[in-house]
């Protein structure tokens, strides 16, 4: 098995964001929707444990593959914020987890208009202008990568939020709680 780490290590996405060591020996892929309540779940839970002690000690690599779940145009809206102006993995996940802080507030705005104006507002907070994060919105290349994203996750039969895939594999909703994050990273890492 120690000779398929490398191939993980090198295997790159331009369409997903990736935070950690490039040659961390765990490769986590993350299909999430910023949309997705149970991905705001599983942030909640399980994100600061998950970076301080794998991602932050170089042992795990994790990139997010963007999808879409209703309403796909927040969800669209709220992934185009977590890009605007960086090309960092970590201020994109820095940004995506206030977004699923807020999702709640975001998606029970009551209108599409309202849950722009928050998205706006956020933005303001990130030293981003109003037109920035409108242009973000209506940027043609950030539609085409999610349509290539959601394309490759179809390709492979994911078809629900979150799914995870470790080293390659797929793993299940096990993996959603903290305890089971924990021992499948950790006998991951045995091997």
């Amino acid at each position: 098995m120690a000779g398929v780490r490398p191939a993980f290590a090198t295997v790159t996405d331009p369409d997903a964001m990736s935070i950690g060591a490039a040659n961390a020996p765990l490769q986590l892929e993350e299909y999430a929707s910023a949309a997705c309540s149970h991905c705001a779940h599983f942030h909640a839970t399980n994100w600061a444990q998950l970076k301080r002690d794998y991602i932050d000690t170089g042992r795990l690599r994790l990139t997010l593959k963007e999808i879409l779940t209703e309403p796909a145009a927040i969800a669209f809206a709220m992934f185009q914020l977590a890009r605007c102006n960086t090309t960092s993995g970590a201020e994109y996940f820095r940004r995506l987890g206030i977004l699923f802080e807020r999702q709640h507030t975001i998606l029970t705005s009551g209108t599409v208009g309202a849950a722009v104006a928050i998205l706006v507002s956020t933005g303001g907070e990130w030293g981003l202008t109003e037109a920035q994060v409108m242009a973000s919105f209506n940027d043609r290349a950030g539609q085409e990568r999610i349509t290539r994203s959601i394309n490759a996750a179809n390709a492979l039969g994911i078809n629900s939020t979150p799914t995870f895939v470790l080293n390659g594999e797929r793993i299940g909703a096990e993996f959603h709680t903290t305890e089971g994050m924990t021992r499948i990273l950790n006998a991951a890492l045995e091997r």
